[in-house]
């Protein structure tokens, strides 16, 4: 169990479970189906292009992109339900858990509204990115309060390389940035979806 000994039923240590898995399925799915997208895409150029761009061509490309963006917003949303109990107690914990999850629910919505379909794309897109370090800082910040140095030094990190690949120039498009981006969350979803498995684990000793 966590530093601060939180109680976990059998109900909660089984969605522990399915929210740990989510965490760690979710980088998978979106990374696979986007890599799948642009190996479907020859015209793609990470630099001159945007991910999203892939979202509205013809064909399988824009299914394999728009779904992984779905699948991978809903997971996400799942993600955060338990992670929200694992900082249960913490304001600043359950306030970044509320932000992840609007930022699932944007990423969803950049699939659900490709980039053909503006503005709404647009402010998906911006919501996504601003809002994923934003939560970060706030679950950082309940994780240190917890004694979880460690975790919450990483979940900064995560944040700060989220926010600081913007202010690098690398061409014409952003693919690159919004991938570097992704890369910090996924990473940083894997190992969170770990703990709240090590957490689950834990609860059932």
């Amino acid at each position: 169990m966590s530093k601060e000994g939180f109680a976990v039923n059998s109900k909660g240590n089984v969605w522990f479970k399915i929210s740990g898995v989510s965490g760690i399925l979710t980088p998978l799915i979106a990374f696979t189906l986007i890599s799948l997208a642009t190996a479907h895409s020859p015209q793609f150029s990470w630099t001159e292009n945007a991910l999203s761009d892939l979202g509205v061509q013809q064909g399988v490309t824009a299914v394999l992109f728009n779904s992984g963006l779905i699948v991978s917003g809903l997971l996400t949303l799942i993600f955060t339900f338990d992670l929200f109990m694992f900082l249960r107690g913490k304001i600043s914990g359950e306030i970044g858990a509320f932000i992840l999850a609007l930022d699932a629910l944007a990423l969803t919505a950049i699939g659900v509204f490709p980039e053909n379909v503006k503005p709404l794309h647009l402010y998906a897109s911006v919501a996504f990115f601003v809002l994923f370090p934003t939560s970060l800082f706030f679950i950082g910040t309940a994780l240190l309060q917890m004694s979880q140095t460690n975790l919450g030094l990483f979940t900064f990190s995560a944040a700060v390389v989220a926010a600081l690949v913007w202010v690098i120039p690398y061409g014409g498009g952003v693919a690159v940035p919004e991938t570097l981006a992704a890369l910090s969350a996924s990473t940083w979803s894997i190992v969170l979806g770990f703990r709240l498995l090590k957490e689950a684990s834990h609860s059932s000793k």
